[in-house]
Order: structure tokens, then sequence, then C-alpha cells
């Protein structure tokens, strides 16, 4: 099957639009409970966490949460702060990424770190982590604060695993793979666990809903790096080829230097490796990548993981969660259009 390249983020908004309805009374107690525990007397803690918090970020995460609680007729409100919770476990991870990739841009705003400092940067988002725990704890439920307090802690080994990988050309589409189902793809599984636990539903749906939210995340970051050398920078949120700069190895190039030629393979291995990038690099880069199909099957494996995300769902009935969770899915893969 052929991809459209180059790649580029689509006017495919309509596809979340459902879920954003859905949820959108909800969200509205979400954010207040975002805003009120990213207080503090001390007034740079909130100024650095809702410099991000308030960026524009379209708080997927946190919609989970209230998708899945939403698809398993969960009737309280200790989904509320559990969405919230996801959403600072998330805010916190950019952060802390940041500061390690030394990254100037987030949201299309000058990363934290930027304005504040790494320093400050890292202790905001150790804040945030400590109130995402604070707020498990208040919801009462063991279940869910083992599931959440499990991804972080998946999650940190997925920021070491990509760390120990960076400027690895000998990385492996498995090895890859495995740092985003820690690094992304955890965060995303647990949001959709927790709805159906809270629910009391059975152990099938639980199971249900996490693969649901794993395989969704594996797609969504498979998108991402393929948009990071064919989107728009407009788009992202931050400028184009981050990742080559960065010299970060993610599937795109994993294949490019699987398939290509012994010169080729020296390219990546004097940009990536030796971190020695030059002008026209970028654009060499997305060449060769285009040659050996790099992008184009990388959006071809985040369609297989996002048809296995819509399989998950098929244990539930029809509903209107159900139809915009996987209206999700397509939004998530659509952008590569």
């Amino acid at each position: 099957m052929g991809v459209v390249v180059p790649l580029e983020e689509a006017a495919g908004e309509s596809r979340i639009e459902a879920l954003n309805r859905l949820a959108a009374p909800d969200m509205e107690r979400v954010n207040q409970v975002i805003l009120s525990h990213a207080a503090s007397h001390v007034s740079m803690i909130p100024d650095i966490a809702n410099h991000l918090i308030t960026s524009g970020g379209k708080r997927l995460r946190p919609m989970l949460t209230l998708a899945t609680a939403g698809l398993c007729d969960y009737t309280g409100s200790g989904h509320i702060k559990l969405a919230a919770t996801v959403e600072f476990m998330h805010t916190a991870t950019l952060l802390h990424d940041d500061v390690v990739d030394q990254s100037n841009m987030r949201r299309g705003k000058l990363a934290a770190r930027m304005l504040w400092g790494n320093e400050a940067t890292v202790l905001v988002g150790d804040f945030l982590l400590g109130q995402a725990f604070k707020m498990m704890v208040e919801v009462g439920s063991l279940q869910a604060l083992e599931v959440l307090s499990s991804a972080a802690v998946v999650i940190a080994e997925g920021e070491v695993m990509q760390l120990s990988a960076a400027k690895d050309t000998q990385t492996s589409e498995d090895d890859y793979l495995a740092v985003i189902r820690a690094k992304t793809a955890a965060l995303f599984g647990a949001a959709s666990e927790v709805g159906p636990i809270l629910a009391g539903r059975s152990k099938a749906e639980i199971a249900a809903c996490r693969g649901y939210g794993l395989n969704l995340g594996i797609a969504f970051q498979l998108i991402d790096d393929a948009l990071d050398y064919g989107g728009k920078s407009a788009k992202l949120g931050k400028n184009v080829g981050d990742d080559f700069r960065e010299g970060k190895i993610t599937l795109p190039v994993v294949l490019s230097f699987r398939r290509g030629t012994e010169a080729e393979r020296a390219f990546w291995r004097r940009t990536l490796e030796a971190a020695e990038i030059g002008d026209g690099d970028l654009e060499t880069a997305i060449a060769i990548m285009r040659k050996h199909r790099g992008l184009e099957d990388t959006v071809e494996r985040a369609r297989h993981y996002g048809a296995m995300a819509h399989d998950a769902l098929e244990l539930f009935p029809a509903s209107p969660w159900k139809a915009a969770l996987k209206d999700v899915v397509d939004f998530c893969i659509e952008r590569a259009h």
C-alpha cells in the first residue's frame, strides 16, 4: 500500500472532535483539578508548570481515561483526578525530556528550560510527579495506583533505554520498539486501563482497554517519528529534523540504515553517531529515507498497531464512546497524510 509523502499533518481534526465533545464536561473538571494542583506558594512552580500545561496540547492521554471510563459506564468521580494524574505524569516527562534532549521548542513555544533553566525545569517536573501520586492516593483505588505507579517506572526505564540507544546506528527495530513501548505507549496503556478498573469491569475488559491504549501509543509515536522528517514546523510545535539534530535513532533511521548502501550507512554514522552535521545533511537524510521507504514503512507499521487498537475495542458493544475511541486511532494515523 502506498502512503502519500512528503508527510504533512492533515486537517483530520474532525476525527477527534467526537471525543472532544463527549469528554468536554469532564475535561472542564479535569482542567480545574490540574490548575489547582499546579498551584504553589513557590511562584516559580506554577509559572513553569502552567507554561507547558496551558500551551495547547490536545490532552489526549487524560481524555483516554475519561473515554474508557465512559465506555465502561463508570458513574463516580475518580476518573477526573486520575485523568489529571495522567496529564501531570505526561507533563513531567516532557519537562524532563526537554532537558535531556536539550530541546529549544515545545508545542510551538520556547521550552521551559530556555526560560527558567535546566535545574528549575527538572525540579518542577518532580513536583508534578509528586502531585500526580498524591492524586492517585486520594482516589483510593489500589489497583489504579499500581497501574499508574508501574507506568511511571516503565516510562523512566524507557527514557534510560533511549539514552543508551542514542547515536547507536546498530539499534534494531525490536530494540527501538521496546523503547517506545516503555517511553510512550506505557502511559497510553495505563491511561486507558484505569477507566475500566474504576468501573469494576472484568479482567478481559481491563486488558482490552490496556491493549487499545498500548497499541494506540505505539502508532502515535511511529507517526511522530515520520513527521519529524516529513511534517511542518508550525504543525509539529517543534522544529522539523529535531530528532536528526539530537542524534535520535528512530524507526525511519533504523529502516534506512539497514536497507542502505555502505556509503549511506557512513552518512548515518557521521551525522548521528559523530554528530557531524553540515548544511544540507537533513535534506540528504530525508532523501535516503524516501529512497528506502523509511518514512512510508514507518507509517505502515503505525497502521498495523492502529488496527490492533481498533480490534481491542471489539469486546465492547457499540456506543458513542467506542466510536470516538476508534476515531482517535484514525486521527493519529491520518496526521501523516
